[in-house]
């Protein structure tokens, strides 16, 4: 049987329209159809058409950021599930009554983009459950969840949206002939995760937005604002002629550190160390938006609050949810190719640099120390060393 897909961009559209689509999984995986649709656009008569013509589990897919701020935590600790679906104890919204209702499940739903939302928002358990998706979305994980999430970033929503498996009458899973029939039966698009991994794959990974003449105490680079997939800016200031081979460092956005001169980082001092360096021998500093090792900045400022309580910084990230260092190193690559930078000697203590930029096709010839310890960061730099290999 040949099957008939729509594109992304319709599918987007119709998204953005606070309609729902199908998206459909590999066959050798789950093999099934699911309804989506975007929080920020849907509403209540979304939830009871999932709860009246799909009959699957209704869920709601959202970034790690929003399950942080929301305190959402694992329905499990040990997560045995053949696909590692990212289940969160459920929840209600405090003013739910019952909590079952299309119009009560939608408002729980909603609740989790509020800015203000925070643990409190919820009771748990309740009749909402959340997923986590990744956070390299349907590139790292060819789940519906993340799906869901890719979805709304693309429809420039907050990363957050609604799913539910789709059923036959019988009570068995809509397979995709049977989807087809679904599709045209309620005028809905459908798509498979794999059309939205390669449509991903082909959006230009940076884009440059602009670039100006920046006079600073160290000398005048030339500053370009980068764009990315998600819409965070990236910088690169240049010092300097451009050339195949520079002299590069990859700093990532401390606020902290790089604003306040906190002393809890090396930060600060690694940023005026390398514009220092830049501005004697050339070269470039990638700026790159990824706070706290990619958590953020409300987050980072939790860990502190942990750190303070007696955790690492490693562990204080583990505590809340997330991986040691999210960060990745695709945007900075793209933007040295951007700049027709090939080589490049690194001002780096960190191998994961190295090898993020040899992952993406850019030749690191050596690799220059750049530290500042004092009496405040010392622990700091320790676990940096001893947990995460840093070079010191």
């Amino acid at each position: 049987m040949n099957f008939m897909f729509d594109s992304i961009d319709s599918a987007l559209e119709d998204l953005k329209q606070g309609k729902l689509i199908i998206a459909v999984d590999d066959e050798d995986r789950e093999n099934e159809g699911d309804l989506v649709g975007i929080t920020e656009f849907i509403d209540a008569a979304a939830i009871n058409f999932m709860a009246k013509y799909a009959r699957g589990l209704i869920c709601t897919p959202v970034s790690s950021e929003i399950a942080v701020k929301a305190g959402l935590q694992p329905m499990t600790e040990h997560n045995s599930d053949g696909y590692q679906t990212a289940f969160t104890t459920s929840i209600d919204h405090v003013n739910s009554t019952t909590g079952i209702s299309a119009f009560e499940r939608f408002n729980t739903t909603r609740a989790l983009i509020d800015e203000n939302v925070s643990p409190e928002t919820f009771n748990r358990p309740g009749h909402v459950f959340p997923l986590i998706a990744k956070d390299g979305g349907v590139r790292e994980r060819n789940g519906h969840t993340e799906a869901a999430v890719d979805l709304a970033r693309l429809a420039g929503a907050k990363p957050a949206g609604v799913i539910c498996e789709i059923m036959n009458d019988d009570g068995t899973m809509a397979r995709l002939d049977d989807l087809m029939i679904y599709k045209e039966k309620h005028n809905l698009k459908i798509i498979t995760i794999e059309m939205l991994q390669k449509y991903i794959e082909n959006i230009q990974t940076v884009a440059l937005a602009s670039q100006v003449k920046l006079p600073t105490k160290f000398g005048r680079f030339k500053m370009y604002d980068f764009v990315d997939r998600s819409g965070k800016e990236h910088l690169a200031l240049v010092h300097g002629e451009l050339k195949p081979h520079m002299n590069v460092r990859i700093h990532s956005e401390c606020l902290t550190g790089d604003v306040f001169k906190s002393a809890r980082c090396d930060c600060g001092d690694q940023l005026d160390k390398a514009m220092q360096i830049m501005s004697e021998e050339d070269g470039i500093i990638l700026y790159m938006r990824q706070e706290g090792r990619g958590i953020g900045l409300t987050n980072k400022l939790k860990a502190y609050e942990l750190i303070e309580q007696g955790y690492d910084t490693v562990s204080a990230n583990e505590h809340l949810g997330f991986d040691a260092d999210l960060r990745t190193y695709e945007e900075a690559a793209a933007m040295l190719k951007h700049l027709n930078v090939e080589e490049v000697t690194l001002l780096s203590n960190n191998p994961r640099k190295i090898k993020g930029l040899a992952d993406e096709g850019i030749i690191v010839h050596s690799r220059e120390h750049i530290t500042a310890a004092n009496i405040y960061n010392q622990d700091y730099l320790k676990t940096k060393k001893e947990k995460l290999g840093h070079l010191l």
